[in-house]
């Protein structure tokens, strides 16, 4: 994952390692990526019992299938082991090659051994005692059949909190801005198209979820560094990589499946750009000043697109600019409250994964305010624009909704300002008591227009 997140555009090249055999795959790999380990999540209970072992004065060898030279910085950053046994560009030192070179240095039930999934049952078969730490699926009824299991550790259960956790559920909120347009053009009342709706707002969301996990998963070394985002599922080590990428491509197929056959092709095609921007997003937009806003603006915006597909309307030309400059301010806010924790920890460095350094701040807080107050500005505009008039028996009630829009911004703005924005501000609006008064003016505002 690290790889292909620091070079995408050479994906394929490590199958030219895999045709040469695993070992040379991970010589390649390892060569070609620089893992910072002293970030990655170590078991607190592995650690206390390779540490009660040593304080009996056992010797403590670390015997792995990773890459030599990862291991050895492993082995470092711990100083733990007495020794380390380890894979290389020509021998991959796992399950029965493991077990032999074990019994070729200690001699069979000569050592005990630590292990969790099945390529080390051979191991175990050879070993005096088997630990066995939270073990993959049938592995521990396996290795208890071979009789020499001495303890079994569940340091890790699998929680379905951390599934829905990695899920972000609570982002599927932000598919709500699907049904916009159906608001817009007063036809929420349709049970035909509200059904729809709520079809591509579950399918939208299912292919958010998948790009969740993906982004997760190619982040994991900037998570680790992350004061919060190091608690995610996968940086912490309590959903395993190998289940995220089984899991990100089935909901990404059930979106697409879904997609094509209950909806109009436009939805899929919008689904398709939200994908592909959101997958070059994470592998490389991200990482570029104010490229990273625009495009986040343009994800917003994108779940309107996506709502008018679904129900077969059209975008107005005010609508598309609304949303442009409101979510350009919503990004910028979301890239200042991170930019504004980096500096009060004494930060100076440009932060790690993005474009900007937390001298930036002020010039950030300029351009984010501007642009929510652009966005007043067009839904002024969109006022007095007669074709707009049109559809309102009261259309002069609406300039109600501007300083009700105005204030918002600018307690948005003001609180993030303060280091009080802990959230998505999307997330955030949607949780937060005053946000969600404001919007209810803001929407009785256009209900008693009409």
């Amino acid at each position: 994952m690290a790889y292909i997140r620091l070079q995408p555009l050479k994906l394929f090249k490590p199958f030219g390692w895999l045709v040469k055999g695993k070992a040379a795959l991970k010589e390649g790999l390892a060569c070609a990526t620089d893992m910072d380990i002293s970030v990655l999540p170590y078991d607190p209970e592995v650690i206390a019992l390779i540490k009660l072992e040593r304080s009996h004065g056992r010797k403590i060898v670390l015997a792995t299938a990773s890459h030599h030279t990862l291991a050895e910085r492993i082995a470092e950053h711990l100083q733990l082991f007495d020794q380390v046994l380890a894979s290389d560009g020509k021998r991959n030192l796992s399950s029965h090659y493991k077990r032999d070179l074990l019994v070729e240095h200690y001699g069979e039930q000569g050592f005990d051994y630590v292990g969790n999934s099945s390529d080390d049952l051979p191991v175990w078969s050879k070993a005096r005692k088997a630990y066995v730490i939270n073990p993959e699926h049938g592995v521990e009824r396996r290795a208890k059949a071979q009789g020499n299991v001495e303890q079994v550790v569940h340091s890790n259960p699998l929680g379905y909190k951390d599934w829905l956790k990695a899920l972000r559920l609570h982002q599927w909120m932000k598919n709500l801005l699907i049904f916009v347009p159906l608001l817009a053009a007063h036809q929420l009342t349709n049970i035909s198209l509200l059904w729809q709706g709520i079809l591509a707002f579950m399918l939208f969301g299912l292919c958010a979820s998948s790009v969740y996990l993906l982004n997760d998963l190619l982040d994991l070394a900037d998570d680790r560094h992350h004061a919060t985002k190091r608690n995610r599922p996968f940086a912490a080590g309590r959903l395993s990589i190998k289940s995220g990428l089984l899991t990100f491509p089935l909901l990404l197929a059930g979106a697409f499946s879904g997609a094509t056959l209950l909806l109009p092709w436009q939805f899929s095609a919008t689904l398709l750009t939200y994908y592909f921007l959101t997958l070059v997003y994470s592998l490389s937009l991200k990482r570029h000043m104010a490229i990273d806003v625009i495009a986040l603006a343009t994800l917003y915006t994108i779940r309107l697109i996506a709502g008018a597909a679904a129900f077969n309307l059209d975008l107005t030309f005010w609508m598309l600019a609304f949303s442009m400059f409101i979510f350009l301010s919503l990004a910028l806010v979301k890239r200042y409250a991170e930019l504004n924790q980096a500096r009060h920890k004494g930060h100076i460095e440009k932060t790690r994964g993005r474009g900007y350094f937390p001298s930036d701040l002020e010039m950030l807080s300029s351009l984010g305010a501007a642009s929510g107050y652009l966005a007043v500005m067009v839904l002024a505009l969109y006022i007095h624009d007669q074709s707009s008039t049109g559809l309102y028996a009261h259309p002069q009630l609406i300039w109600i909704s501007c300083p009700l829009l105005l204030f918002w911004i600018t307690r948005v703005w003001m609180l993030t300002h303060r280091g009080q924005m802990h959230d998505d501000p999307v997330v955030f609006s949607i949780r937060d008591r005053v946000s969600l008064i404001v919007g209810a003016l803001f929407g009785l505002v256009f209900w008693i227009a009409a």
